[in-house]
């Protein structure tokens, strides 16, 4: 090979050796070059670059905008979607000549060079729309020869793979026009309320003249320099042929015509804006990092009126009762049937990515009565009147106390719940078992795998649960015993607005429409004369309060809670610290957050208009309500002419104005006291056979019909001649 080559230079003349080496070595150079400009861009182009980072709206069922999440705020379009009038703008005053390159236009770039060897540096730009494209997707903005070589084998190669339409596709999608906003839609929103579909020929023309110094010609900032920007873009236009002088003076006349809607801080979305990622990454896989490029559009639940009212409420100081500042505070509400979240607060002063409270584990406390111990018992062959004990010591040495000290000895399972008897609850979890309790607490997907005792009863649990479970879980009583998980996201749609997902109700089977029923109409007397009668709110409302007591703090509490639904939605209100220690104890108990709760929907219901009453089932028997048995005071007795015998006795009391009570009447005897008669609706008693040589004792006992229980006995009366 040697001895081949020598003989070949060998043959060549002396004196032409070396100009021929030069021209060779200048020659494979330029051969080179040219073929690593021509295709040198294949290995610098990264085609997943080429889709661009898209924003994500988040949006209620009626089409508003609540929030966008994005790394650069663009909305992709497609060519078709694009004016021609807008295109043509574009192209007149960026790149005249683009229909007609290859990617690089070498007049102008002939022109940039002799200006940048008199300034000796990188000063003139001829970049070509799709070396714009190239520099914006795959390149720094400095302005070096490298990166100037670089985008034009980028160019140089697009052009080669990729139709016109699709580069200025690219082009008119990755451009930045200030303000924080890329591509054409993203700013014919910005500045016109619109789609691009819907742009004017002057609007377009302004938007392609923000392209060259998108700060300097901004409308909002520089009204008169974007205005005389946009005017030379048509003049460019007129120019180019695009437009005719005619057109283009007409054009140049008219005012800006901005449409530009300030979007005001909404605090009050935050908690809800962050349940919806959560939710998008835990049930579709949709990390933060795909939201801010996926360019998702997702329909969500939320019902913002109430959002606002419920974080306005949760400004007010009164309500958050604490030894010392910070009480914080959950709420989260559904509309039940539908397994919609329509408002939740994570915090009062929440911010997204901060600590969501609602989704934060606490002790319930009374607020699990219903679901693990009252609801699983009417399951079985207890009814709201069956009665149960209300004493000390029922279930072994370590049976709690009933927080006011009282104890009725026994009570319905009716009453035991509306006063939220801590004793009862716990005996009667005794009865039916823990473990057939958690199976229907699993049902609604609170699993509690390290709970094995009767502290179930009274929400003393291992790990806790949040207010969305305790929401979910007492939205089954108010759909008639259908549990339904409540959600954030309705549908989501792909960035070419293609559904992927839309929320299908999934629907668990609980508790019978006739258990379901009962408890409805408890809790609503429980709210109505019960543990929660604490604030006001004039129609339908059904629930249960809750509380957890300090564990260093005696007497004091570190949860309050209150759970319960309208005929619409179903609420869950949680204040507490976020830690509980002895320097954080709660001054109040379950009233505040049950007051609260009521007031947020006094404000909802003169918005929307809420229900008046709940709906009975047909198929379902109504639950009468309890029957308080009074103290009977004020007996009198007296004899008087009338009847058969002459003369009869009268005895008449103060009783009370429920006409279903029976009062019997019973004579005091030396063995058994013997009983005389009853009345019902009635206070006064007629007794015929009497002794008058005798004086007689008489005194009345309330009689409750629905549990067969007795109250206590009034004074004793004499009847004597």
């Amino acid at each position: 090979m040697k001895t081949w080559i020598n003989k070949i230079v060998q043959s060549i003349p002396k004196k032409l050796r070396w100009p021929l080496l030069v021209i060779s070595v200048i020659l494979f150079i330029s051969i080179t070059g040219y073929t690593l400009i021509l295709y040198g861009g294949k290995l610098l182009v990264d085609e997943e670059k080429l889709i661009l980072p898209a924003t994500t709206t988040l949006e209620t069922a009626d089409g508003e905008i609540i929030h966008q999440l994005y790394e650069e705020n663009r909305i992709p379009v497609t060519i078709d979607q694009i004016p021609e009038h807008v295109k043509k703008a574009f192209v007149s005053v960026e790149d005249r000549r683009f229909y007609e390159h290859a990617g690089v236009d070498f007049k102008s770039v002939l022109r940039a060079i002799i200006k940048d060897i008199i300034a000796r540096s990188k000063v003139e730009g001829a970049s070509t729309i799709t070396q714009q494209v190239a520099k914006n997707i795959f390149f720094s903005n400095d302005k070096t020869w490298m990166r100037k070589t670089k985008e034009v084998m980028v160019a140089i190669y697009l052009e080669r793979h990729y139709s016109k339409d699709k580069i200025l596709e690219l082009y008119l999608n990755v451009v930045y026009f200030g303000h924080g906003v890329y591509g054409i839609e993203a700013a014919s929103q910005k500045f016109f309320t619109k789609s691009v579909e819907e742009l004017s020929l002057t609007e377009g023309a302004l938007l392609a003249g923000l392209v060259k110094a998108p700060n300097g010609y901004s409308p909002i900032k520089h009204p008169e320099k974007a205005k005389e920007r946009r005017n030379t873009v048509l003049k460019t236009m007129d120019v180019s042929g695009v437009l005719t002088t005619e057109e283009r003076v007409q054009e140049q006349g008219k005012t800006l015509g901005l449409d530009v809607k300030e979007h005001s801080q909404r605090p009050w979305n935050a908690t809800y804006i962050d349940l919806v990622t959560k939710e998008a990454a835990r049930n579709h896989q949709l990390t933060m990092d795909e939201l801010k490029r996926g360019g998702y559009r997702m329909v969500i639940n939320l019902d913002e009126k109430a959002q606002q009212i419920a974080y306005e409420q949760f400004q007010k100081d009164y309500y958050f009762p604490g030894n010392v500042k910070d009480v914080e505070g959950a709420f989260v509400m559904t509309k039940h049937g539908e397994g919609k979240v329509v408002a939740a607060i994570g915090g009062r002063n929440f911010q997204f990515g901060h600590l969501n409270r609602v989704t934060v584990n606490r002790q319930p406390g009374s607020t699990m009565k219903p679901i693990a111990v009252y609801g699983p018992a009417m399951m079985k062959e207890y009814q709201p009147f069956t009665i149960l004990p209300d004493q000390k010591g029922i279930v072994g040495k370590n049976t709690p106390v009933n927080s006011n000290g009282e104890y009725a000895g026994y009570v319905s399972l009716y009453t035991a719940l509306m006063q939220s008897k801590n004793t009862s609850a716990v005996w009667t979890l005794d009865q039916i078992g823990v473990d057939y309790a958690k199976q229907f607490l699993k049902k609604m997907e609170i699993e509690l795998p390290h709970d094995k005792n009767l502290s179930i009863a009274l929400g003393g649990l291992h790990d806790g649960i949040n207010p969305l479970q305790l929401v979910n879980a007492y939205a089954t009583f108010a759909n008639y015993g259908i549990y339904t998980p409540a959600e954030t996201i309705q549908t989501i749609y792909n960035r070419n607005n293609e559904l992927i997902y839309e929320k299908e109700i999934s629907e668990t089977e609980v508790f019978t429409p006739q258990v379901s029923w009962n408890m409805i109409e408890m809790l609503s007397e429980t709210v109505n004369q019960g543990t929660a009668k604490a604030g006001t709110y004039q129609k339908a409302l059904a629930g249960k309060t809750g509380t957890a007591e300090h564990p260093h703090v005696s007497g004091k509490n570190k949860d309050i809670w209150f759970a319960g639904f309208t005929p619409e939605y179903t609420l869950t209100t949680w204040i507490g610290y976020d830690q509980s220690d002895k320097n954080h104890y709660l001054t109040g108990g379950s009233s505040y957050p049950t007051e609260l709760t009521k007031q947020i929907l006094t404000k909802l219901d003169k918005q929307k208009g809420l229900t008046e009453t709940f709906t009975k089932p047909e198929e379902v028997a109504s639950v009468p309500k309890p029957i308080i048995l009074p103290t009977i005071t004020d007996v009198k007795a007296s004899v008087e002419w009338g009847g058969i015998t002459l003369l009869q006795g009268r005895i008449s009391w103060e009783g009370t104005d429920d006409k279903r009570i029976e009062y019997r009447i019973y004579r005091v005897t030396p063995d058994i006291d013997e009983r005389v008669g009853e009345v019902k609706g009635k206070n006064e008693f007629i007794i015929r056979d009497f002794s008058l040589l005798q004086t007689h004792e008489y005194y009345i006992v309330p009689y409750d019909p629905l549990t067969k229980m007795e109250g206590k006995r009034s004074e004793i009366v004499e009847i004597s001649r």
